[in-house]
């Protein structure tokens, strides 16, 4: 899903380890037939910059369930994955020149539902990973880097993901009375060297700077709200692929997400 974030050293503790993603079927699969209900009360985003009512769908996100592997469709390059005018696969998935190893272009359904769609995010394949890091400058001839890296690489990044959605909810739930259908993320940016106001407070106190920013924009049947995430060093990766350790919250950008966020400190204090 997010290909701007900072990836750590990758060091795997168990080589059999559990996938923790979602065990139904994607929404792409044909043998997926119940769909995600509509918000009774959703309605129009608001916010200063909504413009229209169906949000743009990002580039990586283009027939991004082709991609997905189900029990009865393989997600490998066949002639529907292929574009018509060239017979080539998209180009985010072709192999990159002088690239060591072949790469995987299976790509993975989160359990994150995108704003404005039935379907949900899908997180890039290890070819779609290893190309933006190509775009970002890094050369894997400087690096000693494996077929079995990049696979992790990719569940670390799918985890981190994962993880960080369930700490939105665990926020969201405050507002479950005024949408009870729950959340979806409208769009989502990597910030690694914008620190937040409340990382570099952490930093003067003597605590080390996250190795990564994330800002989340969800949608709250119809209100927009922005959820600030740093990503910090947890230690060695575990055989879920969790090393990470997150910092969520809402950022102060409404007098509601000022209200929970005293709430929140002041249940943690009393408790």
């Amino acid at each position: 899903m997010g290909l701007s974030g900072s990836t750590p050293a990758v060091s795997v503790q168990s080589s059999r380890a559990s996938d923790h993603q979602p065990a139904s079927p994607p929404s792409g699969c044909p043998m997926h037939e119940r769909r995600r209900q509509g918000c009774p009360m959703s309605k129009e985003p608001s916010g200063p910059i909504f413009e229209s009512r169906m949000y743009s769908v990002p580039t990586h996100q283009d027939r991004a369930y082709e991609y997905v592997e189900c029990p009865v469709t393989s997600a490998s390059a066949t002639k529907e994955t292929l574009d018509p005018s060239n017979l080539m696969p998209p180009p985010n998935q072709r192999p990159a020149p002088d690239q060591p190893f072949a790469l995987s272009t299976v790509r993975e359904e989160s359990s994150i539902p995108r704003a404005d769609s039935e379907k949900k995010w899908v997180y890039p394949s290890e070819q779609m990973f290893w190309n933006a890091m190509l775009r970002k400058g890094w050369r894997w001839k400087d690096e000693d880097i494996s077929q079995k890296d990049m696979h992790n690489i990719i569940k670390i990044h799918n985890q981190n993901n994962e993880q960080a959605w369930k700490e939105i909810l665990k926020w969201e739930a405050l507002h479950a009375a005024e949408c009870p259908c729950g959340p979806s993320l409208i769009r989502f940016g990597g910030k690694a060297k914008q620190y937040s106001p409340r990382a570099r407070i952490r930093s003067w106190m003597g605590y080390e700077l996250p190795f990564d920013r994330h800002d989340w924009i969800i949608n709250r049947c119809g209100t927009e709200v922005r959820y600030v995430i740093d990503y910090y060093d947890g230690g060695e990766v575990n055989k879920d692929y969790q090393f990470t350790i997150l910092d969520v919250r809402p950022a102060f950008d409404s007098l509601s997400a000022v209200w929970d966020r005293m709430k929140v400190a002041w249940w943690r204090w009393t408790s």
